[in-house]
């Protein structure tokens, strides 16, 4: 197990103005599994090929176990990677696959054989060994590159959007994989990810980043329960938080058009902001559907039951101010699309953001 670090860490791609990675400080402790999240372009791969040396840093320095390797060669650095594109050697079985480094550093073969097996055996490829890669299903080729890249025993394991090629009932089922061996094998992860939902499921903690830049690190659920700027509100959890401006007025948070929801700013909070208006974030399951009069005034767009839970798209406001507020509510107590209905949200879940930077401001109340 190793400890990773990033101190100021930035690259720039040639030909390029903006930095794909900006001033990165990340720490990643000994056996731990981080997520690097964002979008697509955001800079997440390009962090984890600064890690492998596979990215020259322009400023900044990168530790492994206390130790600085922002000059070392990729060799030098015992790190394991798998890509998307898993990467295998088609001519060789899977087994062949799995000892390929060992054998290729000249260890006994007596050795070689007995670590595949048992790396087989943690993974449950052990009837697949004498097959070569095109008979295997995608979710055994998966499991085949990361076995690869941990027969070396690696200090740190990386891994770059493992999961997209497979479709969504083997992702749910290779990442509980991923995770069972993770943990066993207690190897310091860093995977890089799109999918907020692989995030929220897999990582002890995940790093946002946007434009090269991170914006916050933490466990799950307090990403989840307190963002700190509505792009990650806004990008963390399925579905994403509601956000809606709302004009102020006398401190007070004035949200709507036709019926209105008044929310009281502290004096704080009100102090805070710049401009005469503020965004208001709300999660999905603090909303509850009412009758018209009640709370906001909205037309059902859409519903969307997943059979355990189902989520209502409910459109409100006027003219150019319209938006869709999402709306979880139980499967057997679904609005029907077109019906009007009122919007009542639960007012100590509510987030206040200023709307330039994003920035969240002085939380109202805690859940």
């Amino acid at each position: 197990m190793a400890t990773v670090e990033f101190v100021d860490a930035s690259h720039t791609y040639p030909g390029t103005r903006a930095p794909a990675v900006d001033s990165l400080s990340l720490r990643v402790e000994s056996g731990e599994f981080m997520v690097l999240l964002g979008a697509s372009g955001c800079g997440k791969t390009t962090a984890l090929r600064m890690l492998a040396g596979l990215e020259t840093l322009d400023t900044g320095a990168v530790y492994i176990n206390g130790v600085d390797v922002t000059d070392d060669q990729p060799g030098e650095r015992d790190i394991a990677m798998v890509f998307q594109n898993y990467a295998l050697y088609p001519q060789m079985t899977v087994a062949e696959n799995l000892g390929f480094r060992l054998s290729l550093a000249r260890a006994p073969q007596s050795s070689v054989a007995r670590r595949v097996r048992r790396m087989a055996a943690q993974l449950e490829l052990t009837e697949t060994l004498e097959r070569l890669p095109r008979t295997l299903s995608g979710g055994e080729q998966q499991r085949v590159a990361m076995g690869r890249a941990l027969m070396r025993e690696p200090k740190v394991f990386l891994m770059d959007e493992p999961l997209g090629a497979l479709d969504a009932k083997l992702r749910t089922e290779v990442r509980s994989q991923i995770v069972a061996m993770q943990r066993r094998l207690e190897t310091t992860t860093l995977y890089v990810t799109h999918d907020q939902i692989e995030a929220m499921t897999m990582g002890d903690r995940i790093a946002v980043i946007k434009d090269g830049t991170l914006l916050q690190c933490d466990t799950p659920r307090a990403l989840y329960d307190n963002p700190l700027n509505a792009y990650v509100a806004g990008f963390v959890g399925s579905p994403p938080m509601n956000l809606l401006s709302a004009r102020v007025e006398h401190a007070w948070a004035v949200v709507g058009d036709v019926d209105v929801i008044e929310i009281p700013l502290s004096r704080k909070t009100a102090a805070e902001l710049t401009t005469p208006e503020v965004t208001v974030g709300f999660r999905p399951d603090t909303v509850r559907i009412t009758s018209p009069g009640n709370g906001l005034y909205a037309h059902v767009e859409a519903v969307e039951n997943l059979g355990y839970v189902a989520y209502a798209h409910c459109l409100t406001g006027v003219g150019g101010g319209r938006r869709t507020i999402v709306v979880r509510c139980e499967p057997h107590a679904m609005p029907r699309p077109g019906s009007a209905v009122g919007l009542e949200i639960a007012r100590d879940a509510i987030h206040f953001f200023e709307p330039q930077s994003g920035r969240r401001l002085t939380p109202q109340h805690r859940r």
